[in-house]
């Protein structure tokens, strides 16, 4: 890991928190989800990610000396910050396959553990899985716009500090093909690209003494930005000569790059004057600014681009800028618990749960995730969470049960996958939700419900702590 995370990257109060519990309740037993109450960029899903690298950091966690000792300037116990010094996480995590698609107001992960374990692990956890998850879905639609075109990130210079690190394995997982962050390329088995800058061109007298020198000691993967000056009057009459050169020593140039200007129009020439070299295997890259909708707006206009480098608009989750995951106690000592609110999207669901996503005749998603009682075998109807006059008989349906046991112990169960592995899961799981649920504007809502039994309990709940 970039960073050198331990315990005390938490928030204070669960700190405060925790320390009542080490006087009061030290044995309790807690069950909190993790789950979001509505899909980013106003879409029809989210991609899960993050898991991974919460469970290394979790078989790890633990407060350093320092931590203790800059915890002694806040007042607390002695007897306390003894127990913190030997302070493991050794809960239970059932959680969604990371890179599945996920959906709102359903449970995604499971913590089981002492009292004092989840709560000060909730921080660190929604930290990494909600700005995970987030770009993740992000970068997929944008690979949902570009089609089997190339996607490099390129963001880390404008990424929130080493947010970005995470920001390009997230990435890659949502279907990015490579990264401009060397770092995280090294960690993550990331493929790495990139190309030059204008202060390259800028830092010679001529741009095409620029180009010979930079083919000459980087001619594989060798791709020119042509806008320093002109883009189609200098750029890319220098990149073409020089191109020439290339091919008499036996090497090829790979691209040109755009990055300012009018991309569809520019591109489309550039396409046509390379084609008129026989230059037909120089690729064009495209940059600046680009997102989801540019990069349709761009496919819809047929500008004849190979490879988008998406920055900005893809680490820092623009719009957005973060996803509202919440992490919600749903038992205790094996009591159901729940959280109401004035809002009723914002009451929680209690009890350990399961989630079953219903798979039709063809073997794609139906649209419909039930969520049950954990004990619960049969679940033959689901039932709207707010509105029981809304149900959907699941008879017909295959029940595949998403939610399994990753971590007991604080030990990690499951073989570690890398972030191709995680990525192609990803791709199949998609390939099986409709189109309807992709769309940008008006996406299809994808139905959540509750057993019969779990509804029940939450109805139960709510009339005993109604005021």
């Amino acid at each position: 890991m970039l960073l050198n995370i331990t315990a005390a990257y938490t928030d204070l109060y669960q700190l405060t928190m925790a320390q009542v519990y080490f006087k009061t309740k030290p044995d309790g037993r807690a069950v909190f989800d993790y789950y979001y109450r509505s899909n980013p960029f106003d879409g029809g899903y989210a991609i899960f990610a993050g898991l991974e690298d919460v469970l290394n950091i979790f078989e790890t966690l633990k407060f350093s000396p320092s931590d203790i000792s800059y915890l002694e300037t806040h007042g607390f116990e002695k007897e306390f910050l003894d127990y913190l010094r030997d302070f493991r996480f050794r809960g239970t995590i059932i959680s969604s396959k990371e890179g599945d698609v996920v959906f709102p107001n359903r449970p995604i992960l499971q913590v089981e553990a002492n009292i004092i374990e989840a709560q000060i692990i909730e921080t660190l956890l929604l930290n990494i899985l909600n700005f995970q998850t987030l770009i993740a879905t992000k970068a997929n639609r944008i690979r949902h716009s570009a089609k089997n075109e190339i996607l490099l990130d390129m963001g880390l210079r404008r990424a929130h500090a080493t947010g970005g690190y995470y920001a390009s394995r997230a990435a890659a997982i949502g279907g990015f093909d490579s990264t401009s962050n060397v770092k995280a390329a090294e960690d993550y088995n990331i493929p790495s690209s990139g190309t030059m800058a204008h202060s390259f061109i800028q830092s010679y007298e001529d741009e095409l003494q620029a180009f010979r020198d930079f083919a000459k000691y980087r001619p594989k993967n060798c791709v020119f930005l042509i806008d320093t000056y002109n883009t189609l009057r200098i750029g890319l009459p220098n990149a073409i000569t020089v191109a020439k050169e290339m091919e008499s020593r036996g090497e090829q140039l790979l691209g040109v790059r755009l990055d300012s200007g009018d991309l569809a129009y520019l591109s489309k020439r550039a396409r046509k004057i390379l084609d008129d070299a026989n230059l037909g295997y120089v690729k064009i890259v495209a940059s600046n600014q680009l997102d989801e909708y540019v990069i349709k707006s761009l496919k819809e206009q047929g500008a004849p681009i190979d490879i988008f480098g998406v920055g900005t608009n893809l680490v820092t989750g623009n719009p957005d800028a973060s996803l509202g995951g919440v992490y919600k106690l749903s038992e205790f000592n094996g009591e159901p618990r729940i959280k109401l609110s004035e809002n009723i999207i914002k009451v929680s669901l209690p009890s350990k749960k399961q989630v079953y996503r219903m798979i039709d005749e063809s073997g794609m998603f139906y649209g419909a995730d039930a969520v049950a009682v954990f004990t619960e075998e049969n679940v033959t109807e689901m039932v709207h969470p707010f509105d029981s006059r809304k149900s959907l008989d699941l008879g017909r349906f295959e029940h595949e049960p998403l939610l399994e046991k990753v971590m007991e112990n604080g030990k990690k169960l499951m073989p570690p996958r890398t972030v191709t592995e995680i990525a192609a899961y990803s791709k199949s799981r998609l390939e099986k939700l409709p189109e309807e649920y992709k769309r940008f504007q008006n996406p299809h809502i994808y139905k959540i419900g509750l057993s019969a039994k779990l509804k029940q309990e939450r109805d139960a709940l709510v009339q005993k702590h109604k005021f």
